[in-house]
């Protein structure tokens, strides 16, 4: 699945062009044009899809990457960075994340040199109004990830058609059959998950390829990183994400909703 990228000095300047509608299409209409995009650019993923995407059809300019500036979070943003540096980068910046993965977005923010990464935080309000002594986690997980995740990616997506997601299937869970391209009913948008095909090892391929630093977490167990209260080490044995929610009934924050 690992393509060999350009130098982040180089910027790509050929692209295959595709039947696809170029006109971006009105924002209720966006759905509609899920299979055209399945059709052009369906058979492709990492790079070659971001590029696709990104500089044709009817999604150019109007795509963000959301990013954890997690454990494999360096992989999509050097792909993005290649393409253009300038493409917006959503960090939500729950008030509960691990210091080191605030330094990792900086560290990373100046290595690949990205233009436009916007920090979202929770609306002070609502933390006021449901998590006045910040254990909010403890008592209902689901509203804590509501208020610092799923209501800022919202508002921070207002006027965006599409947005970029680093799921892969190898993840298991509900993502163990995630499509490269997908459909978001709720929301009207579509949603480009480059790196769904991809292997663990090919994203460590990646990486060191790339000379691109780890989290430094990585290196201590954890796989998957997510909030501090709500991440642990993954032991030996157990799937890649076993660290996150653990002894409850729960895999996902509630930002990816249910796609077509």
């Amino acid at each position: 699945m690992m393509q060999r990228p350009e130098p982040r000095s180089k910027r790509a300047s050929s692209l295959m062009v595709r039947a696809i509608p170029t006109e971006p299409p009105p924002e209720k209409n966006l759905l509609d044009h899920l299979e055209d995009l399945r059709r052009a650019y369906g058979a492709l993923d990492g790079l070659a899809l971001l590029r696709a995407v990104l500089r044709e059809g009817p999604l150019a300019g109007r795509t963000a990457l959301v990013s954890s500036f997690g454990a494999e979070s360096a992989v999509l943003l050097d792909m993005v960075a290649t393409i253009d540096p300038a493409i917006p980068v959503i960090f939500l910046d729950t008030g509960k994340l691990f210091e080191e993965t605030q330094d990792y977005r900086a560290e990373l923010t100046r290595l690949l040199g990205l233009q436009d990464v916007r920090l979202v935080r929770p609306d002070p309000a609502a933390l006021a109004r449901h998590d006045q002594n910040g254990r909010l986690f403890a008592r209902e997980p689901d509203l804590c990830c509501h208020i610092r995740k799923t209501e800022p990616l919202e508002r921070a997506l207002e006027g965006f058609s599409a947005w970029i997601s680093g799921r892969k299937r190898f993840q298991g869970g509900l993502r163990s059959h995630l499509p490269t391209i997908e459909g978001e009913p709720s929301s009207g948008r579509i949603k480009i998950n480059p790196l769904a095909p991809w292997s663990a090892e090919d994203i460590e391929g990646y990486r060191r390829l790339r000379n691109l630093p780890a989290h430094s977490l990585a290196s201590e167990g954890y796989e998957s990183i997510g909030c501090v209260p709500c991440t642990r080490r993954v032991r030996p044995g157990e799937a890649p994400r076993a660290g996150r929610w653990w002894g409850l009934d729960k895999s996902e924050c509630g930002i990816h909703r249910p796609g077509i």
